[in-house]
This record gives C-alpha cells, structure tokens and sequence, in this order.
C-alpha cells in the first residue's frame, strides 16, 4: 500500500465514529476514558467481545453480523488495516461494532476487570522463535492479561493456520491445567467446529485454505491462571 493511500486512511479513521484512538501515554496515565464505561460507547450492557490482532476486522464484522446482540470491538495497531473492517461496519449500519487502534499488551489498561465476555485471536503471528516467545499471543504474560478483563467464565478463542501455534498453545494450556472446551487441528476435515469458526474466513485464510494448509481451532477458558 503507497503513503498516500495509508494517510488517506489515518484521516479517514480519525472521522468515523466506530474508530478509537487513544494516546499510549493516556493508556499508560490510566486516563483512558473508555476503560469500565465502554457500554455507554454501545449505549448498551450487552456481552462485550474483542478480536486481537483484527487486521482488515473481517472477523469482528463477520461475528457482529451474527450476533447483533453482543458488542464487537477489534483490536489492531496498524490503522490503515482496521480502515476497512470500521468502513465495512459503518457501511453496513452495524452499531455494534467498533475499533480499537492500539497494542494488544495494553489490553488491561484498556478495558476494566470483568469488562469482556470473550475474545477471540485470528491467525496471529506465531511468532516462532524462542526468542520471540514473549510476543506470542498465548503466552502465559497474555493469559493472565487476559484474565484480567475477562468475566469469570470468560472465553478465548484461536484460530489459526499454523500448527506450531495451536500445538504450543494446547500444550500450555494443558500443562497449567486450564479448561479447554474445544480442540481441533482441522476443523474443515473434521466435524463439531462452531458455526462462527466455519461461516466466517479472513483474506488469509481463503489463501491458506488454497495452499491445502489446515486450519486449527482452540477454545478455552483461563480463569486458573
């Protein structure tokens, strides 16, 4: 994508009313007005559900068009990909959508304990290399993050393409005992997927899926953590 175009799309994103975009240091201060209050940005106390890492938001789209009784907000730093998922939304009509433009580590700075009812993780980046392991979305730094804006009976979902990824993130949750509801390594070959893990694919996944590679499914809780 040119300059030009992600430029016209940081001043688009600064107008539409589904877009988000606080300072780090207003995070970092505590300052954040929207962190315990984001049922009045909704206006309303419906089940509020992130996507982390929402790219093009294609799946916080896809979820709210499915569930028009749950809030979706995704969660992306890179501002000229959230563009179109906040475009498509305020294109559609759909109120129960929003933007996040932030860093997914602030994420308990962002929203208050109990505040979120889910979240969900697509095809993130799985971060390989041991010395990278501190930037895996699953690591054990991010669960208990996660933990602690969750309600109790909060839930996580992966979705992913990379098997070391599921296979790590399985691992762990299986070595600190968590609750994993759900588990499938190739959810298009084998049967029992929820129909939000089936009905709605990303960009990426269409040329994954291309390549013959599986995609794999974790769903789990970590309140224990």
């Amino acid at each position: 994508m040119g300059s030009k175009n992600k430029l016209k799309r940081f001043k688009e994103n600064e107008t539409f009313e589904n877009v988000i975009q606080p300072q780090r240091d207003e995070v970092l201060s505590g300052t954040f007005s929207l962190k315990g209050k984001w049922a009045t940005f909704f206006g309303n106390t419906n089940p509020i559900v992130l996507e982390l890492g929402c790219g093009k938001g294609e799946y916080t789209v896809g979820l709210a068009k499915l569930y028009s009784d749950k809030n979706f907000i995704g969660i992306d730093i890179k501002g000229a990909r959230l563009w179109r998922g906040a475009k498509t939304a305020l294109e559609n009509s759909q109120k129960n959508v929003a933007f996040l433009r932030s860093q997914i580590s602030l994420i308990d700075q962002l929203f208050a304990a109990n505040e979120v009812s889910e979240i969900w993780i697509t095809f993130p980046d799985p971060q390989i290399k041991f010395k990278r392991t501190k930037h895996r979305l699953t690591n054990i730094e991010f669960l208990e993050k996660y933990k602690s804006v969750l309600q109790k009976n909060g839930i996580v979902h992966l979705k992913t393409d990379s098997e070391f990824m599921h296979g790590y993130t399985l691992g762990l949750l299986q070595g600190l005992g968590l609750d994993i509801l759900y588990a499938n390594h190739d959810i298009y070959r084998n049967e029992g997927s929820p129909k939000e893990v089936m009905e709605i694919q990303t960009f990426y996944e269409n040329q994954y899926l291309e390549k013959g590679k599986p995609i794999t499914y974790l769903k789990f809780r970590i309140a224990s953590v």
